[in-house]
């Protein structure tokens, strides 16, 4: 544990990064930062840009240094694009960062996964630093593309994976992982191989009050909205979704919004198109701010995992919705844990993904009765504060570094 923070030094590893990326992601590692900078650490965050015109380059957000190193496009590109430059990425922070690293001198290293490619970087930096690296890992790839048929268990490109897998696992002396049903899922495939803890994901609390009318400048003045918020791909079975706000149709009160991006983006666009489904809007994804003021807008708040994954996720979009105190309407995976977590605080209806019926049913008892929105929107706060602020999951990364 880093007891005495004075002139303590702490690095950050993160594919995204703000502002420019509108992903969970980026937001929760800027919060870690920011938290952690408040509380008189030094903090450092390495992350890939797309768009950098030279090596590397080097900034302050709200007192946080920020090191950009030029990489090739890994968001929204073709998966091959994207495995190419992905597996480029620890070579290139490396050469591309060294030599404005080597004066430094830092006592903790936090990586975040995905992506699962850090890993022969940060072990270049733990030799050099001779210290502790705390891995966030918050989903399993590759397993959720095998699980999702996208790629085969066998395949040699699957093998690869499994080998950047290891070799990211390796690299760190403790691996955070973010739910209960997660970690004995990650030792039945390790076995005790690893050292993991429990940490949640996190948000803080504090909202920002910006008003921007949103369903003013939609035509949705006066209607319920189901509002769904981040990736738009395989993982998230979006389809499911959609079939729900079909069969709401008839009810001229409720209307869906899908906002983000990802692999299936278009997708769904068709469909909804195709099917002429008059009560969804699709949405690209907005800026950070712009994304917090829409909160304050949404009267229930979605999410959807796949049916065929074996991983337990907790999906970050769910964040915004408890620190605004939206209830939550979603579905998931069999003997996924968020189901008992919603259910225990009584924030919201979590149904198993394929039981459309028990979803529908869901919905319109969050869609007709506004009493209860409103109750299960206060105990999605106070579940919020039980387990997910940005404050907590620091305590556990300090207290737990092997």
């Amino acid at each position: 544990m880093l007891t005495d923070i004075k002139e303590k030094s702490i690095i950050l590893l993160v594919d995204d990064y703000i502002p420019y990326s509108t992903k969970v992601a980026a937001k929760m590692m800027h919060e870690l930062a920011y938290e952690l900078v408040q509380r008189g650490y030094k903090v450092t965050v390495i992350t890939p840009s797309s768009t950098l015109k030279k090596r590397y380059s080097s900034d302050y957000i709200d007192n946080v240094e920020v090191i950009r190193f030029k990489l090739g496009s890994i968001k929204n590109c073709s998966l091959i694009k994207r495995a190419i430059n992905e597996s480029l990425l620890p070579f290139k922070a490396w050469f591309q960062t060294n030599r404005y690293l080597k004066n430094k001198k830092f006592d903790l290293i936090i990586s975040y996964s995905p992506s699962i490619f850090w890993g022969w970087f940060a072990i270049k930096l733990k030799k050099i630093f001779q210290c502790p690296l705390y891995l966030i890992l918050r989903d399993f790839f590759p397993q959720w593309v095998i699980d999702s048929g996208i790629i085969k268990e066998k395949s040699p490109i699957a093998k690869y994976f499994r080998f950047i897998e290891k070799l990211n696992y390796s690299s760190a002396d403790v691996i955070g992982i973010q739910s209960s049903a997660n970690i004995d899922y990650f030792k039945q495939c390790f076995g005790n191989l690893y050292n993991t803890s429990l940490l949640f994901n996190w948000v803080n609390p504090k909202i920002e009050k910006n008003n921007i009318d949103f369903k003013k400048s939609l035509g949705l003045e006066g209607k319920i909205l189901f509002f769904y918020g981040g990736n738009i791909g395989k993982a998230q079975d979006m389809k499911n979704l959609v079939r729900l706000a079909q069969r709401l149709q008839h009810k001229p009160e409720a209307h869906f919004v899908f906002l983000g991006q990802g692999d299936e983006f278009a997708l769904i666009n068709k469909i909804v198109m195709r099917d002429k489904i008059n009560n969804v809007t699709i949405l690209p994804p907005v800026s950070q701010q712009k994304f917090k003021a829409i909160l304050s807008e949404v009267d229930i708040g979605l999410f959807s995992l796949c049916r065929n994954h074996k991983s337990h996720n907790f999906p970050g979009k769910i964040l915004g919705y408890m620190a605004n105190s939206i209830p939550i309407l979603g579905s998931v995976n069999k003997k996924n844990d968020l189901k008992k977590i919603i259910e225990e605080y009584n924030a919201g209806f979590v149904s198993i993904n394929g039981e459309d019926d028990i979803l529908y049913h869901n919905a319109l008892i969050l869609l007709e009765n506004h009493l209860l929105r409103k109750q299960l929107g206060i105990n999605s706060n106070r579940l919020l504060y039980a387990k997910f602020t940005v404050s907590s999951a620091i305590d556990e990364i300090l207290n737990n570094q092997g």
